[in-house]
């Protein structure tokens, strides 16, 4: 339940607060008091898109405030549950526009973006206004109507991801059809590449160290060379080794050791840097073994590399990125395999149908059983609203298999007694439609979980008794069903079967022009009532007229 609403510089509210109250209220005013800007501000809480002109004239922004009792409301408090944002069995809903155009959400004080504020809207009220009578005239609100009553919303859904998954195979199958030549050319293709690859045997590893093996080959000549001269430089017979040389150093500080004793640590170094010499001499006779490579393991390295570089200019790729480039085609191979395995390819997209044609029927049945339970609703409403021995059907026309199933939903109509059943596009006038839809929308929303209700002038079109009649529909909603009905209206009528009568008025204030909202008392509101029977000159007749109207 709506509980609360506060307006702060709202296009010409400067600020304003009203408290609401269970069952059937209206909003009366004259024409351009403002009265449609409750709801426009409630809307802006529910998700409505924002607009800078709607903050007053010289103000920064505009502050809306909406405060619900959601006690008994099970979905919104599980929704916001699994939002992290319930805190008791008080929501309040904060909106602010900016003059400068931006906006911002709150959910019971925490920031929230605008399509949180509206899947919490669309469980919270419902708006029904002068373009809901035109809708009617679509298949597609029809068909929600219809489903809503049903409450088979979920599994009209499940209908539609059904058919987009069966449509997305046949799709598929349609275009392997079409492609299927191309499809095993490309399989080919990759499957011939990837023999090649296998054959290559290639990893970025072993690349690296046969790329430092050839280059090793590539110089072997000049390392052979430079290794024996080195190795001749330590160790030979002519005396002028570094070996020779040593032993030689080795024996002269030998002899002055003998005069000197520090000289022993001299003579320590050179055992040191002989050891280390000869390590040297097996580490460069070690390596020359390693660079004399047979001719048979060169001819293997040289043609290996001739391959892979071959393999790389064959297919425009690089070393480094063959590997990955390798598991794409694997996975594209294993793609086409499936694709273009036609059987498996059939039996999906049967299985997909058979799962759509499943749903389908269950939907169907829900939306039968609905439909004839809808029509004696709407055709007993209708009656009671002035067109008696009217008829309502519900048809549901075998269609062509869809999104919304295997039927078109459609509204039919016989405003009198023996007329033919037609579409309601084709008979209504506009004065009929307003109270044609009042019936579809108070015989559909029986069972509507959303706890508030607002209508917004639908009764444009409508007077005399059936105005009186349509007051009392409106408040059997509030009071019969525990709904929290909200209606402006311009017919007395209605007005004089409201629990609570608000009066919608503007007033100047330090010279500008400002709505207001007032909750009328037993007097006030008499005096409303007079005025909307009989204008500005109220007479004694037109008191009592409206007196007889409040009972």
């Amino acid at each position: 339940m709506l509980e609360n609403l506060t307006i702060k510089d709202f296009i010409i509210v400067d600020e304003l607060e009203v408290n609401l109250s269970p069952g059937f209220s209206v909003l009366t005013g004259e024409t351009g008091a403002g009265k449609s800007i409750l709801i426009d501000a409630l809307s802006l809480c529910l998700g409505q898109r924002s607009d800078p002109a709607l903050v007053r004239k010289n103000k920064d922004k505009a502050d809306i405030v909406a405060t619900f009792n959601i006690e008994k409301n099970d979905a919104v408090k599980n929704w916001l549950q699994e939002k992290e944002l319930f805190h008791d069995d008080l929501l309040i809903l904060r909106r602010v526009i900016h003059a400068d155009g931006k906006s911002k959400a709150f959910i019971n004080g925490i920031p929230s973006i605008l399509s949180d504020l509206k899947l919490l809207g669309e469980l919270l009220v419902d708006i029904y206004s002068q373009n809901f009578h035109y809708s009617l005239l679509k298949s597609n609100a029809q068909r929600d109507i219809l489903d809503n009553f049903a409450h088979a919303q979920l599994f009209a859904k499940e209908v539609e991801e059904k058919f987009h998954t069966w449509r997305q195979l046949f799709l598929e199958h349609e275009k392997f059809l079409k492609n299927q030549a191309s499809y095993l050319s490309e399989l080919e293709e990759l499957e011939q590449k990837d023999q090649e690859y296998q054959a290559l045997d290639f990893s970025i590893e072993d690349w690296q160290k046969i790329q430092a093996q050839h280059k090793m080959i590539s110089n072997s000549t000049e390392l052979v060379q430079g290794i024996k001269e080195a190795i001749n430089i330590i160790d030979n017979d002519d005396g002028l080794s570094l070996r020779h040389q040593l032993n030689l150093l080795k024996n002269s500080l030998s002899f002055l050791s003998k005069l000197d004793e520090k000289m022993q640590e001299k003579l320590n170094l050179i055992d040191s840097i002989s050891i280390d010499l000869i390590e040297l001499e097996k580490d460069l006779g070690h390596h020359l073994h390693i660079i004399d490579i047979n001719d048979n393991d060169k001819n293997l390295i040289e043609n290996k590399i001739k391959n892979t570089f071959d393999f790389l200019r064959k297919y425009h790729v690089s070393a480094d990125q063959l590997e990955e480039q390798h598991e794409t085609w694997q996975k594209r191979i294993i793609f086409l395999r499936s694709l273009t395995n036609e059987s498996t390819l059939e039996s999906s997209l049967n299985d997909a149908k058979s799962k759509f044609d499943a749903a389908a029927k269950v939907l169907s049945e829900k939306r039968n059983e609905a439909a004839m339970k809808l029509s004696q609703q709407i055709s007993a409403r209708l009656n009671s609203l002035s067109f008696e021995g009217a008829k309502f059907e519900v048809k549901l026309n075998p269609s062509e298999s869809s999104s919304y199933g295997n039927e078109k939903v459609e509204f039919l109509i016989a405003t009198y007694k023996g007329a033919d059943l037609r579409p309601i596009s084709k008979v209504a006038s506009g004065g009929e439609l307003s109270r044609i839809s009042l019936a579809i929308r108070v015989s559909s929303i029986n069972d509507s979980d959303v706890p508030v209700m607002i209508f917004d002038e639908v009764d444009v079109g409508i007077g005399g008794g059936v105005a009186e009649t349509i007051g009392l529909l409106l408040k059997s909603l509030g009071h019969v069903q525990n709904k929290q009905v909200f209606v402006i209206t311009h017919l007395p009528q209605v007005a004089a079967q409201s629990t609570n009568h608000f009066k919608v008025s503007k007033i100047t204030k330090n010279d500008e022009t400002l709505s207001q909202i007032v909750l009328l008392n037993e007097d006030s509101r008499l005096e409303e009532v007079a005025r909307m029977l009989g204008g500005l000159a109220i007479s004694e007749k037109t008191r009592a007229h409206a007196k007889e109207l409040l009972g």
